[in-house]
């Protein structure tokens, strides 16, 4: 397999785990704890009692596809979305303090990821302690912030190079 067949074979793969997330599992989660919001799905984070409302409204079924098929997903996709974002930085920018940043971020949000994944266990299992509680939205935040600086600044590049291309034809 061609190193460009296997980049996109895990963007595909990314895409699909994203949109089984997006369309089974946290909306699944969310309706199993009566609207309210995933901790993964909370950018900004949360507060104490946000945590605990979402715990306590949360069913056993809401618990169970929470710790088993979201978690699952959960392990495979911080890394797949990670090479996509790499790769893409490899093919769009020269080597160079800009592309050392954004391979920082993109690492930097994956093992923020899973340390969010590992946090949101720790509340769904066993501490729901004010302490727990705020290092796994500090992680989310961390999560967040960072993929959104890589995914931001990527995409502008490939409008910029798009745009460059589409200029050059005409």
């Amino acid at each position: 397999m061609s190193r460009r067949t296997a980049y996109w074979a895990c963007f595909a793969a990314a895409l699909g785990v994203y949109a089984t997330m997006m369309v089974w599992t946290l909306p699944g989660i969310a309706a199993q704890a009566g609207g309210l919001i995933p901790f993964d799905l909370r950018p900004w984070g949360y507060s104490e009692d946000e945590a605990l409302a979402f715990l306590a409204a949360l069913t056993d079924e809401g618990h169970a596809l929470y710790t088993g098929p979201q978690k699952i997903l959960d392990l495979i996709y911080p890394a797949l979305l990670a090479i996509v974002l790499a790769g893409a930085v490899q093919h769009l920018f020269p080597k160079g303090v800009l592309a050392s940043l954004l391979m920082a971020c993109i690492a930097g949000g994956m093992a923020a990821d899973y340390l969010e994944n590992m946090r949101v266990t720790v509340l769904l299992t066993s501490d729901t302690g004010a302490d727990a509680i705020a290092a796994a939205a500090r992680a989310t935040i961390f999560k967040s912030a960072l993929t959104s600086i890589a995914m931001l600044v990527i995409l502008i590049r490939l409008l910029r190079v798009s745009f460059n291309k589409w200029t050059e034809k005409t």
